[in-house]
């Protein structure tokens, strides 16, 4: 898979992982799982990227006697997932396009 398109779908997914409630790395890679694997080192790129894009903000609680990090997305971070969601509208009609089987081979 392109690099760049990778990229790109494992922000979105790091954005949903946290949309509906703020999260912790370890907590977003257990949430991840069941549809991809995500090493810690991957995540901790992806989440220092989205935060520097204000598309998450980031605070501290402690837990267990430890600060904890949490991840929280922004305005910003929905939007990129509403952009993401248009954008693969037009992936799947591309994705139709090519896989189509050709009528005139039968």
């Amino acid at each position: 898979m392109d690099i760049q398109l990778k990229r790109g779908l494992l922000d979105v997914c790091v954005l949903a992982a946290i949309k509906s409630e703020d999260s912790y790395g370890y907590k977003i890679i257990k949430d991840m799982k069941p549809y991809l694997e995500l090493s810690e080192s991957t995540l901790y790129t992806i989440l220092k990227r989205l935060e520097t894009a204000d598309m998450l903000t980031v605070y501290t609680v402690e837990h267990s006697g430890r600060l904890r990090k949490y991840y929280h997305i922004t305005g910003q971070g929905l939007k990129r997932i509403e952009d993401f969601m248009e954008d693969w509208k037009e992936i799947l009609a591309i994705y139709k396009f090519v896989t189509k089987e050709d009528d005139n081979n039968d």
